[in-house]
């Protein structure tokens, strides 16, 4: 009989389960038993744990966070026996934000509540959007904001409104320009104040399918985002919606903090929810461990396309098989049947001009989809930002693509690259 070792990590206690999975290690402390590498760990505030038979010994076992950081235990397995190891991420600051804790977007509690200091963003970048002055001790919380006026949502957007031009024009235009009234076609609402325990400082919306949670109301159309404002910046947050039955999360952190960033959005998908967030971090072999079902999320009809998505940039990004593969189909489905989704177009071309046969057809196929991509209006995801500017950049002498290059970039600079999902501060401050 062998040992067993069962892995979990608690969230804070209260509120919601806040289920999710992260990935870890087992390593032989010893060099005399069994190590496992990229087991997944349930997390949550009272998680059933998962049991891995491993051989009698010293274990070393870590637990990577979608934050970045690494959590360390030490176990020792012994036969016959199962032995619990458990993480905690116990201190969130309020028991509401424990998935934005454990998604690394907010600080542990002591920061907001006094017992501990931390130091304050020197650039920028890192600047949220209330950065009020400290006090003479150095430590300091952002300073007040009008929450009944943070965040006007904007349900439905014409597909002309997300295009890189018109989004470039909002970041020109003067001081006091209505970006929501600008974007919006199906009349723009501001959202009340989220009545929750960190309210004051970390509100925190949701967001369903039909709009806001507890409040939702059309009309509906295929975007959805939400401009937040205050202290005169402006971010345009695009919410990655509908995504099956998950709610979708936008933190806003009115604190001055040299970490996270001041806008963050989040699913709370019990299965991948972590795996967009090692997405973010670049992180692709860790979240291909939670994108393992991309055959059924790009089935004849997905019922998810923006999962989907995700789990193609994954695959693009680790897969390098060469010539065709079982999920090329996947992809020419998740670029046609979706004309909204510039991402399905930006997957396509980029595994086109991926490929290394050299194909002539390939790369005229890929630089046209690269135009496609880039016609169909900004991305859901950075990345895809990312990969479209790059491809794009390989046409240097081709004069449409590079005139679309060149709103790529510059939308590019406005954008939260440390975020899964395109989040532009349209209106930089600047101190």
């Amino acid at each position: 009989m062998s040992a067993v070792l069962a892995l979990r990590l608690l969230l804070a206690p209260g509120g919601e389960r806040n289920d999710a999975v992260i990935v870890g290690d087992i390593r032989s402390a010893d060099l005399t038993g069994s190590s496992r590498h990229d087991v997944l760990i349930p997390c949550g505030s009272s998680p059933s744990p998962t049991p891995y038979p491993v051989a009698p010994g010293r274990y070393v076992v870590s637990a990577s966070l979608p934050s970045g950081l690494v959590l360390t235990q030490s176990a020792v397995a012994v036969e016959g026996r199962e032995t619990p190891v458990d993480f905690a991420m116990t201190d969130s600051p309020y028991e509401t934000h424990a998935w934005q804790y454990l998604m690394g977007n907010i600080e542990p509690g002591g920061v907001y509540h006094g017992a501990a200091r931390s130091p304050l963003a020197e650039s920028v970048a890192s600047r949220p959007l209330v950065a009020a002055a400290p006090r003479p001790d150095g430590a300091g919380p952002g300073g007040a904001v009008d929450l009944a006026a943070l965040a006007t949502w904007i349900g439905d957007c014409a597909p002309a409104r997300w295009s890189f031009a018109s989004i470039l024009d909002l970041a020109q235009a003067p001081p006091g320009t209505s970006v929501a009234g600008s974007i919006g076609s199906g009349g723009p609402r501001v959202l009340p104040a989220p009545f929750d325990a960190g309210g004051a400082v970390t509100p925190l919306y949701r967001f369903g399918p039909n709009g806001p949670v507890g409040a939702p109301g059309g009309p509906v159309g295929e975007r959805q985002f939400l401009v937040v404002e205050a202290a005169g910046s402006v971010r345009l947050v695009t919410l990655p919606l509908p995504w099956g039955d998950a709610e979708a999360e936008v933190l806003v952190n009115l604190r001055q903090s040299p970490t996270g960033s001041a806008v963050s959005v989040s699913v709370r998908d019990a299965d991948v929810g972590a795996g967009l967030a090692y997405l973010a971090q670049g992180a692709l072999d860790t979240a291909a461990r939670l994108f393992t079902d991309v055959e059924a999320m790009l089935d004849s009809e997905p019922g998810n396309p923006l999962a989907a998505a995700a789990g193609c940039y994954v695959l693009i990004g680790t897969d390098h098989t060469p010539g065709e593969t079982r999920w090329d189909p996947w992809l020419e489905r998740l670029a046609d049947g979706f004309p909204w989704l510039a991402d399905g177009a930006i997957l396509r071309a980029v595994r086109l001009l991926r490929r290394p046969s050299g194909d002539r057809r390939d790369v005229r196929r890929g630089r046209d989809g690269l135009i496609e991509a880039f016609d169909r209006g900004i991305p859901f995801y950075t990345l895809g930002l990312s990969w479209l500017a790059d491809g794009l950049a390989a046409f240097p002498e081709d004069p449409e693509c590079a005139r679309r290059l060149d709103e790529a970039r510059r939308l590019s600079w406005l954008a939260d690259t440390r975020e899964p999902f395109l989040i532009l501060d349209l209106r930089q401050r600047r101190t």
